[in-house]
């Protein structure tokens, strides 16, 4: 073990060799595979995650500062979660803010006239390639009737809530909000103003963690 006491704080991207790669499963939106490693003096070993699209979402937050969350089914849980405006990166080529922005517009009914990044993250680095890009939506609008996106399946049934920001922080550090993306989500937005919204990126930064965006 070695100390890590120098330079600034921050992931690094390393590209280990890849021996060998095989599909263990090729999954409905996402597969497993599988990857044997160098990894150096440590030796080769042998690894499955999920290969994931990665996935983007939205604090949307309004004028009285309070966060949007929408309330779903999901069923690996088997529990009925508050969420925010949040999909995957599966459509090709699509820049990551236009899929935030896709997202809330198919999930809420709404626009946002301004986009900053909030935070980025892996949901579990140890067994998925999934990256997850949070954005903040200010400046918000309600979509017209006639040009609302039809939703059908566990979207059908969203059940909307408008929370003030330090209500949701609450509910999370109560323990009563779950899905990683609301509660690091939140507590993020909530950090950013306490430091006057200074700690924003444009809704353009550079991402370089998710393979596609490099």
């Amino acid at each position: 073990m070695t100390s890590g006491d120098e330079g600034p704080l921050a992931d690094e991207l390393v590209d280990r060799l890849v021996l060998q790669r095989e599909t263990v499963h090729a999954g409905m939106v996402w597969d497993v595979v599988r990857e044997q490693v160098d990894l150096g003096d440590a030796g080769v070993v042998t690894r499955e995650f999920v290969a994931h699209t990665g996935a983007v979402g939205c604090v949307a937050l309004d004028d009285q500062g309070r966060v949007l969350l929408l309330q779903q089914y999901r069923h690996p849980t088997r529990i009925l979660d508050w969420e925010l405006p949040a999909g995957l990166l599966d459509v090709a080529g699509e820049p990551p803010w236009e899929a935030a922005s896709r997202e809330l517009y198919e999930e809420a009914d709404l626009r946002a006239d301004t986009w900053h990044v909030l935070a980025d993250w892996q949901n579990s680095p140890g067994g998925s390639s999934e990256n997850w890009r949070c954005f903040l939506a200010r400046g918000l609008s309600a979509v017209a009737d006639e040009e609302r996106f039809v939703r059908e399946h566990e979207e059908a049934d969203i059940v909307v809530r408008w929370v003030p920001l330090q209500g949701a922080v609450d509910a999370v550090l109560a323990g009563r909000l779950h899905n990683a993306c609301t509660v690091a989500g939140v507590l993020a937005a909530h950090a950013a103003s306490q430091q006057g919204w200074a700690t924003l990126r444009p809704y353009d930064a550079p991402w370089p963690e998710h393979p596609a965006y490099r």
